[in-house]
Order: C-alpha cells, then structure tokens, then sequence
C-alpha cells in the first residue's frame, strides 16, 4: 500500500474533506475518502497532530458520563467529556475548560494523558488524548444553545447497568467497562 497523492474535495467549516489516492498491493489505483479537522498541505501531515481530549473524570470512586445529543446518529448517548484544543491552547488547558465548559466541574488533579491516539482511523486523520482526572465541584450547565448535554456521576453498579442497557461512543463504553471492573482507575 503506498499513498501518492490527495486533493482537497470540500472545505466546510469544521471538517474538511479530502480523496487520497492509495497504489494497491496489487499495484493498482485505490481513491479513499478520509475527513480532517485541519488543514492538509502535505501528505507528511496526515494522523500528525493532536486535535483533542477525551477526559475520564472520577469523583468519590463515581465515573463522570455524559448523556449528549449526537446529531451525527439522531440520538442521545453516553459519552465522555471532550472536545477540541484551541489554537495555542495547551492540553492541561483544553481539560479544565472542556470539563467546565460541559459540566461546571473544575479539575482537581490530573492523574495521567495519554499519548495520542486516532479517534476514528476508518474516515478520519484526527487524534485526541485521554485524559484521566480527579474533578470537583457542582455539575451545572455551561453548554451552548446549540448543545443538550445531561452530566452524571455513576457508581460501578449503575456503570454496568448502563453498559447493558444504553448506547455509548466506543471510548466512553470502553473507559466505563474499565472502570467497572479496575479495582482503581484513578
């Protein structure tokens, strides 16, 4: 499999769309779509920056799960709290606003990041880091009008039940599955 080429197919206002053009192992043409959220210029920059966090917020041995309207799938499911780094935003920095941003907690201590990793390598070149934090404070709404974002602390019982009965995004399934079953995952 080699790459040798890619052009920009639309520019839209978060995501751009891009057609890479693959030499097969059979040797022959292969055009694959893939979606970014920055700007390509070069081959060399596919899958190399980190464009944002997925933070697993702990408190009082409670996991912090969100019930968020998703318009890509017309429902609400479970998930962490996210979202993007800002332009000369540093991680610590994107964790304590997306987690008050989306909840109203603060961070109390980070306990680990992550290295980066892909989000969604099947369509898309974006990586993110997981951030595993202790949070504090009062859940309230911070969101915008364009969110409906419903935050909660779950036991490791409720955790399980939710897991068997709730829709997740793979990250939140998995963190929340972990967190089920690690004797400490903070």
């Amino acid at each position: 499999m080699k790459l040798i080429g890619f052009h920009k197919v639309k520019d839209g206002k978060y995501l751009k769309n891009y057609e890479l053009t693959y030499l097969n192992k059979a040797g022959k043409e292969k055009v694959y779509e893939i979606v970014s959220r920055k700007e390509i210029n070069d081959i060399s920059e596919l899958g190399n920056r980190v464009n944002g966090v997925s933070i697993v917020a702990i408190w009082e041995e409670k996991l912090l799960l969100l019930k968020e309207f998703r318009m890509g799938v017309n429902r609400s499911i479970y998930n962490l709290c996210a979202g993007m780094i800002e332009e000369g935003e540093s991680i610590e920095a994107c964790i304590a606003r997306e987690l008050y941003e989306e909840t109203g907690l603060q961070c109390k201590r980070i306990v680990k990041i992550l290295p980066p990793s892909f989000a969604s390598v099947a369509i898309s070149d974006v990586k993110t880091q997981i951030a595993i934090v202790e949070a504090e404070g009062i859940i309230d709404d911070h969101t915008s009008e364009n969110e409906k974002i419903d935050a909660a602390f779950y036991t490791k019982e409720e955790v399980k039940s939710l897991l068997e009965t709730e829709e997740f995004s793979s990250r939140a399934q998995l963190a929340a599955y972990m967190f089920t079953v690690c004797k400490e995952l903070a």
